[in-house]
């Protein structure tokens, strides 16, 4: 949208103010954007370490559940 805006400033405002205008606009909304990407990766990577802890809890419980079935009960002496 900031980026749309300072295309906008740049055929529409003359001058020093409009180059002004377009640079600061066009700069804060390719900025912006970038730090949306970055803020994208940041979430997609906590999320599959999230669900990798998940699956390791999992995995741990269950080999736990495995193990404690697979014990034979103990002789009386």
């Amino acid at each position: 949208m900031l980026v749309l805006a300072g295309g906008a400033c740049a055929a529409l405002v003359s001058g020093v103010t409009g180059e002004v205008l377009t640079i600061v606009l066009m700069s804060a909304g390719l900025a912006g954007a970038l730090l949306l990407v970055f803020l994208e990766v940041g979430l997609s990577e906590e999320r599959a370490l999230r669900r990798d802890e998940q699956r390791r809890r999992r995995r741990v419980l269950d080999a736990g559940r495995r193990a404690r079935l697979r014990q034979r009960p103990r002789r009386p002496g």
